[in-house]
C-alpha cells in the first residue's frame, strides 16, 4: 500500500517538475529558453531593479533608477521571441550586439518599446516609437495591445538585415547598413550598426513592464 502511494506522488511530482514555471510556456522546437521563471541565472547587469515576481521578469525602477539587463551569452545571428507587457507611458528597449558598457542604442542596436499611445510621446520622431531601430529605421504603428495586455514579439538578425513581427504582423524589415549609409535619420553615430555579434538586453529607462517568455534560436 505504501509502494503504490509512494509511487503515485513520486509521479505527480515528475509531472509538475516537467511543467513550465508560472508565467512560462512551451519552449518552441529548436529554441532555448533565456528566462527560466525562477530567477535571472544567465543574466547580468542590474539584478536590483529587474527581478522576478511571479514568473515574469519585472523592472521596478523605483528599486535602482532602471539600468540594463543582459544575457551573459554573446549572440550574432538569431531569432528571438518574447512577450512583454507595458503600464502607462512605459519606455524600455531591446539591446542586440551590445556591449556591456555604452549607450547600446549607439555602441550596439537598440528596439524600441514603447506606449505609443501615450500623450507624452506625441512629439517623438518617427524612428523613436515601438519596434524601430533606434534612430535609423522606423516602424509601423498601430499593432500593439492595448495597455495591461501582454504583447508577442519576434525579432530575426541576419546582420546586417533585421525584421520585428509584432503580435502577428511585420511592423519592420530592413537592413541597418544600408539605412545608414547616407547618414543616419537623427543624425547621430552609429558605430554599433556594423557589430554583428553582441549581448541581447533590455534597456530601462525608468518605467515599470514586464518580460517573459524569452527563447531563442541561433543561425548559421
Amino acid at each position: 500500500m505504501f509502494s503504490r502511494k509512494f509511487r503515485f506522488f513520486a509521479c505527480v511530482f515528475m509531472i509538475f517538475s516537467a511543467l513550465p514555471a508560472f508565467g512560462q510556456s512551451k519552449i518552441d522546437e529548436g529554441f532555448t529558453s533565456l528566462f527560466n521563471g525562477k530567477d535571472l541565472e544567465g543574466w547580468v547587469g542590474n539584478k536590483t531593479s529587474y527581478s522576478v515576481e511571479n514568473g515574469v521578469i519585472a523592472i521596478n525602477p523605483e528599486d535602482n533608477g532602471g539600468g540594463n539587463l543582459y544575457t551573459e551569452k554573446e549572440y550574432d545571428n538569431f531569432i528571438l521571441k518574447f512577450e512583454f507587457k507595458l503600464t502607462p507611458g512605459a519606455n524600455n528597449g531591446l539591446g542586440i550586439h551590445a556591449p556591456l558598457e555604452g549607450d547600446a542604442a549607439y555602441v550596439g542596436k537598440e528596439l524600441q518599446i514603447l506606449d505609443n499611445r501615450a500623450a507624452k510621446y506625441a512629439e517623438l520622431k518617427e524612428y523613436q516609437f515601438h519596434g524601430s531601430v533606434y534612430g535609423v529605421i522606423p516602424a509601423r504603428r498601430g499593432f500593439l495591445k492595448p495597455v495591461g495586455e501582454w504583447n508577442q514579439q519576434t525579432v530575426i538578425v541576419r546582420h546586417p538585415k533585421i525584421e520585428v513581427i509584432l503580435n502577428g504582423t511585420t511592423i519592420l524589415k530592413g537592413d541597418y547598413l544600408e539605412a545608414s549609409k547616407s547618414g543616419t535619420p537623427d543624425g547621430r553615430e552609429h558605430p554599433g550598426l556594423e557589430r554583428s555579434s553582441g549581448h541581447i538586453g533590455f534597456l530601462g529607462h525608468g518605467d515599470v513592464l514586464y518580460f517573459k517568455n524569452i527563447q531563442i534560436k541561433e543561425l548559421n
